[in-house]
């Protein structure tokens, strides 16, 4: 029956299931604004010492949508927080200027996003000759699903990548290159995704031209905007991370070396089993597998689209800060970039364990029932 077919589909599933678990977290709380998980220290300025709690980062994006020249004071790093305005102002735009609509217009956004995101993803998998079910290694992933929990901006955010990509398919760089720079303004990491089209245009299709102009279109706007935040805080956004944000790293992987080298000896132990079943399947296998899979495709010479794609996702892994690695809800969140273009990667070039292995990643949304009471 069609109406079967149309129920039992990805984008429906992960859809529905960040919705209920957006119900669940604010029946629990009594308030919606759980699911913005507001910290005392921001909201009222309590200090650590005076036991301001800390909350977590989809407070500052209710903060600017509430009141954009105003939020400065209850940002940690405003410039840096600032520079995703795509969410919070798409945010205050649907709440009509209303506070208390801005927490429900955040999860619409995301639960739209999620849907286009997935639907989208399922169409280049079909374009493959993929399954379309292996999409929900990335549609529940805690990257999409936790995000959706704590109004973060990465389900939006990724949804224009793929809408980017989808355009790229079909020789379309114009739009393609306009999403993407749509995409940077809700998080600066979807810019992996314009250098990595950039780099397969100038050194593969050895265009030029056109590598100037997807470049151009996807950066200037993020560009513009950061030197609007320099002129107001004094600093560009672009960094690492908000307050306590440690740098990139120059040395591979030093950031997951520097989870121990940073505690006690004592403590090794309970890190590695942590720390382990988090990073060794989830981000280190994967990006090792995917740098080993660009290296050979320059080799040989198949390096594709989706190989550049791949690179430029999977090249920044191993020099990603120390506070990203050490924070779990971080470096999943990071590597949703990773898990678009392996996925896809893999299914242009026919690599069914690969694919497979993806949907592992779907492991990572359990960890958003830890959050239901946060």
């Amino acid at each position: 029956m069609p109406s079967k077919r149309i129920l039992f589909r990805p984008y429906l599933l992960t859809t529905l299931i960040a919705l209920v678990l957006a119900v669940i977290v604010v029946l629990r709380a009594g308030d919606a604004h759980a699911l913005v998980t507001i910290g005392t220290r921001f909201s009222e300025g309590l200090s650590e010492a005076a036991g301001g709690t800390e909350g977590y980062d989809g407070q500052f994006n209710y903060y600017i949508a509430r009141d954009l020249s105003g939020a400065a004071p209850f940002l940690d790093v405003p410039a840096y927080r600032m520079q995703r305005i795509l969410f919070p102002a798409l945010g205050a735009l649907l709440s009509f200027g209303q506070e208390s609509g801005i927490v429900w217009a955040f999860l619409l956004i995301n639960l739209i996003a999620i849907a286009g995101g997935v639907a989208l993803l399922e169409n280049l998998l079909i374009g493959h000759k993929a399954n379309r079910w292996l999409s929900l290694g990335f549609g529940l992933s805690l990257g999409i699903i936790g995000s959706a929990r704590l109004s973060l901006s990465e389900p939006l955010a990724y949804a224009l990548v793929l809408a980017a990509l989808w355009q790229s398919t079909r020789e379309r760089w114009l739009p393609g290159a306009l999403l993407l720079a749509l995409a940077a303004l809700a998080k600066e990491t979807t810019l992996f995704f314009a250098a990595g089209w950039v780099l397969y245009v100038l050194a593969i299709e050895r265009r030029p031209l056109r590598a100037v102009r997807i470049g151009s279109i996807s950066l200037l706007p993020f560009v513009l905007w950061q030197f609007v935040l320099r002129a107001h805080f004094g600093t560009f956004g672009i960094g690492s991370g908000g307050e306590q944000a440690t740098p990139f790293e120059i040395i591979p992987f030093a950031g997951i070396v520097r989870i121990f080298t940073e505690s006690p000896v004592a403590s090794w132990a309970g890190l590695a089993l942590i720390y382990g079943a988090i990073l060794i399947p989830f981000v280190l296998l994967p990006t090792l597998w995917a740098l080993r899979q660009v290296w050979q495709d320059g080799r040989k010479r198949t390096f594709t689209f989706w190989s550049a794609l791949l690179l430029a996702n999977a090249l920044i892994l191993p020099f990603v800060p120390f506070s990203t690695y050490r924070e779990p809800i971080g470096i999943l969140r990071f590597i949703l970039g990773l898990q678009i273009a392996l996925i896809l990667y893999a299914a242009a070039g026919r690599h069914p364990r690969a694919l497979r292995y993806s949907t592992f990643w779907a492991l990572t949304g359990l960890f958003a029932l830890t959050l239901m009471g946060s």
